[in-house]
């Protein structure tokens, strides 16, 4: 049994999902963020490391909750309730996770208009959405009030994406306590969760719930990501909601999101509108469409073919499909895509649909 659980100040939700073989596997999915430690760094770089951390942690934000209550201060902690962190930009844009925005009203999941934040330098804000996108757990906000009350420092996006064994570091208030510096490694950079649609890069951190939304920085201090959440295996302190498997937004999708948004368009992911299963042909395993709909379907696909290609890029996981569509197409684009029918191999166009 797999739950997934939405975690952050005064919420959860669990979902379960049982395995098609019957095993039982009991996962907690805890969005949230935390602790680690950067390795292999000559002295030479200590400075810039140094300035990098100094800027995000000034650029940070935490993201106070709608029902704000009155806490007494003291001297562990900051005399209020926060529920996520974010990451200003520049220009007063914030950008969070989707998630820990979110709040119940009238029986349903909304995302506000506007929402309050609270800087490192203790300055409560208000910020105005700009909009959101569930598809990617990304929302943007922009600040309010007069621009000297706005974080001192900004971040901007790295112009190239993480890979294997990078060394990160993000800073946010897990817990609901912070701003705390974390360290870590990423892992794996193409993964995936039944959270969002897009690839999810995976790293190495001790992390606790409450850094949902937080940015994930190189040693540069360039923003690679967006924390998004970890998977906790289920203990007897299951309220403690710390792991060290987290998982973050890739950047590039991020800021794909960010510029739609703030270019006033909606942002849009490619669809195809195909459901394929894995099934053994031989000595291999091959990607079978198991069902057609929208553009794949008006396309002509049947079902039982095999996917090979799409513009001659070979396919061979569901995966490697799902982020050449997300990252290399746009919606409205014709595709090619190459398919084994009984003996024959045929190419279908497929104009892409609009998430």
């Amino acid at each position: 049994m797999m739950s997934i659980v939405w975690c952050y100040a005064g919420y959860s939700k669990t979902l379960g999902v049982r395995m098609s073989d019957g095993r039982s596997i009991f996962l907690g999915l805890v969005f949230c963020v935390g602790l680690g430690l950067f390795g292999g760094l000559g002295e030479s770089s200590a400075m810039s490391i140094s300035q990098a951390i100094k800027q995000a942690k000034v650029a940070t934000v935490g993201i106070l909750p709608s029902d704000q209550p009155e806490i007494q201060d003291n001297d562990y902690g900051l005399p209020v309730s926060i529920r996520g962190s974010g990451i200003h930009i520049g220009r007063g844009v914030i950008v969070t996770a989707r998630h820990a925005v979110e709040r119940a009203e009238g029986g349903k999941v909304i995302i506000p208009d506007t929402i309050h934040v609270v800087t490192d330098d203790l300055f409560e804000l208000s910020a105005a959405r700009q909009g959101a996108n569930a598809y990617l757990d990304v929302a943007v906000y922009q600040l309010q009030g007069p621009e000297s009350d706005w974080p001192q420092a900004h971040v901007t996006f790295a112009d190239e994406d993480v890979t294997y064994g990078d060394q990160v570091f993000t800073v946010g208030y897990p817990l609901g306590w912070g701003p705390a510096i974390n360290f870590g490694t990423t892992g794996n950079p193409n993964t995936f969760l039944p959270t969002v649609n897009s690839r999810l890069m995976q790293v190495d951190m001790s992390v606790c719930s409450g850094n949902s939304g937080g940015g994930l920085l190189n040693q540069h201090g360039q923003l690679v990501g967006l924390m998004h959440a970890i998977i906790q295996t289920e203990t007897r302190h299951d309220d403690r909601r710390c792991a060290r498997l987290a998982f973050a937004l890739p950047g590039p999708l991020v800021q794909r999101v960010v510029t739609a948004v703030l270019a006033n368009r909606v942002p849009g992911f490619s669809v195809l509108g195909i459901q394929l299963q894995t099934l053994r042909m031989g000595s291999r395993w091959a990607l079978v469409v198991a069902k057609a709909s929208g553009p794949s379907r008006h396309a002509g696909f049947h079902k039982g073919d095999v996917l090979v290609a799409i513009n001659d890029v070979l396919i061979t996981t569901p995966a490697q499909l799902k982020n050449y569509l997300i990252e290399r197409t746009e919606p409205g684009q014709v595709v090619q895509l190459r398919v084994q029918r009984g003996d024959s191999q045929k190419v279908l166009s497929v104009t892409l649909g609009r998430s």
